[in-house]
């Protein structure tokens, strides 16, 4: 580890800055501040520099002191280093300096570590200008599409026709494509008009979006797509900004195959008492045989979300009545539990200790059957 560690110093001169940044527009929030970096960059350039009391401090996810300096201004600061599962939050004085300094969406920061200090800039010419941010597009092609979201039951109700988006995915990969009054319009509340495009079909959409606080909803002709695309439960949805447009696509899901001798229930557990216990309902299943058999088929994206929230929102069907219902799958570390309608289950199947609930995960759904005795 000291050959390692001097190595990288040796490297990383001083005129060298081994993590750089585009600034998005949750970076420079002061309501929540906080500075996302990513987690490779900061394992190979700032934790190898770090003592293995202060990894392991990070690793159970807890806050480590690092000294910081502002090489614009030479001002030190004492700030934190936090690990939130796919990425690192710097915090403490982050908000300070977002005023201190005017940051703005689309500046670069530059770190490096060097004599036991985290060091950053971000240049000033990149403001002289003082220009509008401009509208970068992906690439044509839309290989890259960074918004990705399985669609619940309240997302396909054309009754209440809106589909939210989280927050932060929406800073990071629509709003900083958009001019500044375009942002104030939202944070203040109001709608504003976007055109989409259904890349599936070619077909064209007059929209809005509209802040509620933690998601971004899109309304508009989300009812008449839902209609017109037969969009349902577990399908998932994948959004892009290409050329001043919002561009969407919901692929068309393909079944999960069995393979010749596989189980159809591949998960399979005789309930216990605090699986029937109405007071605190929750289904606990093996960790192991939800990894193999249902997070498998998720998205990189959704796992790393898992494991980050520690819990995410699942689509769950009874197999025994077709009876649908949103639910959530807790990660608990050698075990997941399924929490939500599951008191609700209880009570409507009257189920009781010994009988055998089987599940399966099928079409972006978890679906369980418990067959009568």
């Amino acid at each position: 580890m000291r050959r390692a560690r001097s190595l990288n110093a040796a490297s990383q001169g001083r005129g060298e800055w081994t993590i750089r940044k585009t600034l998005t527009l949750s970076d420079v929030d002061i309501s929540h501040p906080f500075l996302t970096l990513p987690r490779q960059p900061v394992e190979n350039y700032i934790l190898v520099h770090l003592t293995q009391l202060e990894r392991d401090q990070l690793s159970n996810r807890e806050q480590v002191t690092v000294s910081t300096r502002d090489d614009d201004t030479g001002e030190n600061y004492v700030m934190k280093l936090k690990w939130c599962g796919s990425y690192y939050n710097l915090i403490g004085k982050w908000g300070k300096l977002v005023r201190a300094k005017g940051l703005d969406a689309g500046r670069e920061i530059r770190l490096r570590w060097v004599n036991g200090c985290l060091h950053f800039s971000v240049p000033l010419l990149q403001v002289a200008a003082e220009a509008p941010v401009q509208m970068i597009a992906p690439p044509i092609l839309r290989e890259h599409w960074p918004i990705r979201k399985v669609l619940s039951l309240s997302d396909v109700d054309t009754s209440h026709s809106f589909l939210p988006l989280a927050r932060r995915t929406v800073e990071d990969h629509i709003l900083i494509h958009w001019t500044q009054q375009q942002r104030e319009l939202l944070r203040n509340e109001e709608q504003v008009d976007v055109n989409a495009l259904d890349v599936d079909s070619g077909d064209m959409y007059a929209m809005k979006l509209i802040w509620r606080g933690n998601y971004y909803n899109l309304i508009g002709k989300w009812g008449k797509i839902i209609r017109r695309k037969g969009i349902g439960v577990g399908e998932e949805i994948r959004i892009c900004w290409c050329n001043g447009c919002l561009n969407f696509s919901v692929p068309y899901e393909r079944n999960v195959l069995l393979l010749p001798g596989q189980e159809q229930w591949p998960i399979k557990k005789a309930l216990t008492l605090s699986d029937v216990d109405t007071n605190h309902p929750f289904l606990t299943l093996p960790g192991k045989a939800v990894e193999d058999h249902i997070l498998y088929y998720w998205t990189l994206q959704a796992r790393d979300q898992l494991r980050v929230e520690r819990q995410l929102n699942v689509n769950a069907r009874d197999d025994d009545t077709g009876d649908l219902y949103l639910m959530k799958l807790k990660w608990r570390g050698s075990y997941y539990n399924l929490i939500g309608k599951w008191g609700q289950i209880i009570r409507g199947k009257r189920l009781q200790v010994g009988r055998e609930i089987m599940v399966r995960w099928d079409n972006g759904c978890l679906v369980f059957s418990v067959p009568e005795s």
